[in-house]
């Protein structure tokens, strides 16, 4: 059977990408490739890793169409990046997209050619269903708790649909916040709450680490939904 390809959208360091390098490699997420990784910011260090498991990447820069639309509408911008962003996915035939830490809103033009194709899209959220969707959403839980709105904060893994955030969860933890403990110690603690049952070595690093087993549980679940059909999850 040919392996499920995965395209991995990125911004940052790449730990959630890590996660799914070494699960791919060790199969934990079985019989699956991935086949490009994407990245909207040149430095982003996600790219290095890539290149260290000879996963091929591609850096797409939304800067270029706003210096070509120095006046054009910013929707108008945003939707001619992600059409060539959508046409640049495409061309490598991936069985799902993973956002592990992309830091760009898709727009319609990219879910629709995606849907087209039947191709579901992830993507970790650090909040809980139907809250705090969109940027910030660790310290936005904080303040929240501090004026005791709330009493525990989480994460999820959801298919990505038009309204941010608000796809069907694949997978949901819960994280208590602790009195007394400050936004970074929060902010810590939540990053390593998906259980360090996960461990995973790289090639240039052996020494174990905790790498998020949440991405990897919800990977294999969309995959596992995809054999089975499961597609009114991912309809744009």
């Amino acid at each position: 059977m040919s392996p499920t390809r995965l395209t991995v959208l990125v911004s940052g360091n790449g730990t959630n990408l890590q996660a799914l390098i070494d699960a791919c490699h060790d199969s934990d997420i079985p019989n699956a490739q991935i086949v490009r990784v994407v990245s909207n910011r040149e430095k982003a260090f996600a790219l290095k890793r890539a290149a260290n498991a000879a996963i091929p990447t591609c850096y797409h820069n939304l800067l270029k169409y706003t210096k070509d639309h120095p006046r054009g509408d910013a929707t108008e911008t945003r939707e001619e990046y992600d059409k060539l962003l959508a046409t640049i996915v495409l061309a490598d035939s991936p069985d799902i997209v993973v956002c592990a830490g992309w830091m760009h809103v898709l727009s319609a033009p990219f879910l629709v050619s995606l849907s087209e194709a039947h191709v579901p899209i992830i993507n970790l959220h650090p909040a809980l269903p139907g809250a705090f969707s969109g940027a910030n959403a660790i310290g936005r839980a904080y303040d929240a708790f501090q004026k005791k709105e709330i009493s525990k904060i989480g994460l999820m893994i959801h298919y990505v649909i038009v309204e941010v955030d608000m796809g069907d969860p694949i997978v949901v933890k819960e994280v208590d916040i602790k009195e007394g403990e400050t936004l970074s110690e929060l902010e810590e603690r939540f990053h390593t709450v998906s259980l360090p049952s996960l461990m995973v070595s790289t090639a240039s690093n052996r020494s174990d680490k905790y790498e998020w087993k949440a991405i990897v549980e919800g990977t294999n679940i969309a995959i596992d939904n995809l054999k089975s059909n499961t597609s009114t999850k991912y309809q744009a």
